[in-house]
């Protein structure tokens, strides 16, 4: 009988889960219940896809494994992504102070839409895989048992299909019904975790200003430490010639879906430069508003009881506050590991799911404490209390971040881990603690690191003081 891998959800951890079995077995069939855009366009099922997306480094590396046969980074090039380095390709004002720009390093992430990444990412997996198949059906529930999972019952037409595998993947997103699925195996008392900051994220797109095409990617992150709701913006350049504006605010400070109450959100940050640089710009699309942000976490790993034969990866797994922008490495960084654990392995073999499904979490675990980290520190946070661990690594990452804006051992850490290049222990090597310990060496920006040109740029754009002092005309 030929060898076959069956996966639950056409998205980008779908595709990257089939691209991960493709040499491993002779058939990947991949389901998906909506209809696939032909090009980059939004899915209906996305309800972040609207929002600015970051791939970074780390989950660049791993899709680049996976699909050998072409590069994905080229390819996301040559259709308008653009390559931003973290070391000097942006403009940071952090809780901190602002950020320094240093010589260009090797830390970098793509900036574009995620209907890009995924459009791309897929067609690449298509063209050069003959054994991958996508059918539009709808997963209905597992088959097998608490031991062991053969295959899925599919809804196509009037009656139920069984459809059987040497495994079974679900890869579909944050709306999975893994537990459910679960449940009527018989396996039951898997735990969750939620934690929800209420973020509400706003966008925006706008026509890249004339000679603007190469400003830096900015942006103002959020405050953790000051008992407020975190408000934060960015402005990050997509293929289009076009730039996506996302505002992020928690519980108490969402921002707004109307134009004005959309600038007036970004000139009120601690710093006014986002602002400044959209009021001169042309709006090509209206406010979009999504709150499909918290962070949720499905303890797998831990399950006392594992059926073989059934893996999960990506949002199905857990999801995070998109603010941090790891979704999409860490589903790639887990189908690169479903690739090292079943490259020699027998399918067949007693255990196996189980031990992927652990390794698989181990990247999860990354992103999570990334995540939660921070917003474990903001009011009104629901799912979850500030524990004395959580204080004092709250500490210790506010002094890290203060150490960063001019200590480049400091800023190095940082980008490794927020590129998912390193795991949380990367803070705490020597080198790094004892700039932590010490401080930044250079003293604090007190403005935007700009360049001259860049400066004459946001001089140009700004037209909030001429909107200011319009204003502050009396009427004749």
């Amino acid at each position: 009988m030929m060898s076959r891998a069956v996966i639950i959800g056409a998205g980008l951890g779908g595709v990257l889960a089939a691209a991960a079995m493709s040499p491993i077995v002779e058939e990947v069939i991949v389901l998906d219940r909506d209809d696939l855009p032909s090009g980059p366009e939004h899915r209906k099922g996305l309800p972040q896809g609207r929002h600015a997306h970051l791939l970074m480094a780390g989950g660049l590396d791993a899709m680049e494994y996976l699909v050998p046969i072409t590069s994905i980074k080229k390819r996301l090039l040559n259709v308008g992504a653009r390559e931003i380095s973290l070391s000097s390709g942006m403009v940071t004002l952090s809780s901190e102070g602002w950020l320094r720009r240093w010589r260009r390093t090797h830390h970098t992430m793509i900036t574009c839409t995620r209907a890009l990444v995924d459009w791309t990412v897929r067609s690449a997996i298509l063209e050069g895989s003959s054994n991958i198949e996508i059918r539009k059906v709808q997963a209905i529930e597992l088959l097998g048992s608490a031991q062991r999972v053969t295959g899925v019952r599919i809804k196509t037409g009037t009656e139920p299909e069984d459809l059987h595998a040497d495994i079974i993947i679900d890869a579909t997103g944050r709306g999975s019904r893994i537990l459910n699925w679960l449940t009527q195996l018989g396996i039951t008392g898997i735990e969750e975790k939620n934690v929800d900051s209420g973020l509400v994220n706003a966008t925006r797109i706008y026509r890249t200003p004339p000679g603007a095409e190469d400003f830096p990617l900015t942006m103002v992150q959020a405050n953790p430490y000051v008992n407020q709701p975190g408000r934060s913006a960015v402005i990050v350049p997509i293929e289009g010639d076009r730039w996506m504006v996302s505002l992020a605010g928690t519980r108490g400070g969402e921002p707004p879906a109307d134009p004005d109450g959309f600038l007036a959100y970004t000139l009120a940050l601690p710093h006014p430069i986002v602002g400044q640089l959209i009021s001169g710009a042309e709006p090509l699309t209206d406010v979009v508003l999504s709150r499909s942000t918290s962070n949720s976490r499905r303890y797998l790993e831990k399950a006392r009881d594992w059926p073989d034969g059934l893996v999960v990866l990506g949002d199905a797994l857990a999801t995070f506050n998109p603010a941090y922008g790891q979704g999409m490495s860490v589903a790639a960084l887990g189908a690169l590991e479903l690739r090292h654990q079943l490259k020699y392995a027998d399918l067949a073999e007693t255990g196996l799911a189980r031990r992927v499904q652990r390794r698989v979490a181990k990247h999860t675990a990354t992103a999570w404490s990334v995540a939660v980290s921070q917003d474990v520190l903001y009011p009104g946070l629901k799912g979850s209390r500030r524990t004395t661990a959580d204080r004092i690594a709250a500490t210790y990452t506010r002094r890290l971040t203060r150490a960063a804006t001019g200590s480049m051992p400091a800023a190095a850490a940082l980008w490794d881990v927020t590129g998912l290049k390193a795991g949380p222990g990367r803070v705490l090597r020597p080198r790094t603690m004892l700039a932590t310990l010490t401080g930044a060496p250079l003293p604090q920006l007190t403005e935007p690191p700009l360049t001259p040109a860049e400066r004459e740029i946001l001089k140009t754009l700004d037209t909030t003081h001429t909107k200011e002092a319009s204003s502050s005309t009396p009427a004749t």
